[in-house]
């Protein structure tokens, strides 16, 4: 049903702003302007909307019938609904963009981590023809988990380190090298048959699981 708007609109304009209510007088039933019933000494008035003789009020009344009504009702339903729709969409987009935002947070935090190492492993490549102190040295080949050999005195200022230098900066790239490449391989998943509420999740042995993950060199907490 195409509902004319403004026409209504209008209509409704020069109908006036009153309220109406129903109300049962002296046994029948009438739509009158609210506020308009009065009884006083055993005089009863009240201004009947159906039976007032003016043009505007009847043909807004007539204008307003129940297939308008339903008309507009289902018309504002679907516009919730529409509403409801966006919110929704709305508040997907939000998540997604939430979840994209941690992500980059991150992967921002995961570089700078790794530029400090990197920054550490050039400090390292520029120093390695002397070290300054055994206790730095020491404490940069434990943060990469290289077992240092012992050096040279420092006392003697013409001893240069640059073989032994060598050889760590070797072993540190290494050391990279193996725990980027460390990977851990799930036993394969089984299920209850004779169980109703499991038989459909897939299940993993959590002895073999532990198994697994010590075989990467990688230690299991909380066991």
């Amino acid at each position: 049903m195409t509902i004319d708007k403004q026409a209504l609109r209008e209509a409704a304009e020069k109908a006036g702003k009153d309220k109406w209510q129903a109300k049962k007088i002296n046994g029948d039933f009438y739509v009158i302007r609210s506020g308009s019933y009065i009884k006083q000494c055993g005089i009863t008035s009240f201004q009947p909307i159906a039976e007032i003789d003016h043009k505007p009020v009847r043909d807004f009344v007539a204008m307003v019938n129940p297939a308008t009504t339903l008309a507009l009702l289902d018309e504002n339903l679907q516009l919730q609904r529409e509403k409801d729709a966006i919110e929704a969409v709305a508040l997907a987009l939000r998540d997604d963009m939430r979840q994209a935002r941690e992500q980059l947070e991150a992967a921002e935090r995961s570089i700078a981590e790794q530029s400090a190492i990197v920054a550490a492993a050039e400090k390292l490549v520029r120093c390695k023809g002397r070290y300054h102190s055994e206790l730095n040295y020491r404490a940069l080949a434990k943060l990469f988990g290289v077992i240092t050999p012992d050096l040279p005195p420092l006392e003697d200022e013409n001893v240069h380190y640059t073989d032994a230098a060598e050889v760590e900066i070797s072993a540190l790239r290494q050391r990279i090298q193996d725990l980027e490449a460390r990977e851990v391989t799930l036993p394969p998943t089984f299920w209850y048959e004779h169980d109703d509420l499991s038989r459909d999740v897939p299940v993993l042995d959590k002895r073999l699981v532990k198994k697994a993950i010590r075989a990467a060199g990688i230690g299991v907490k909380g066991e």
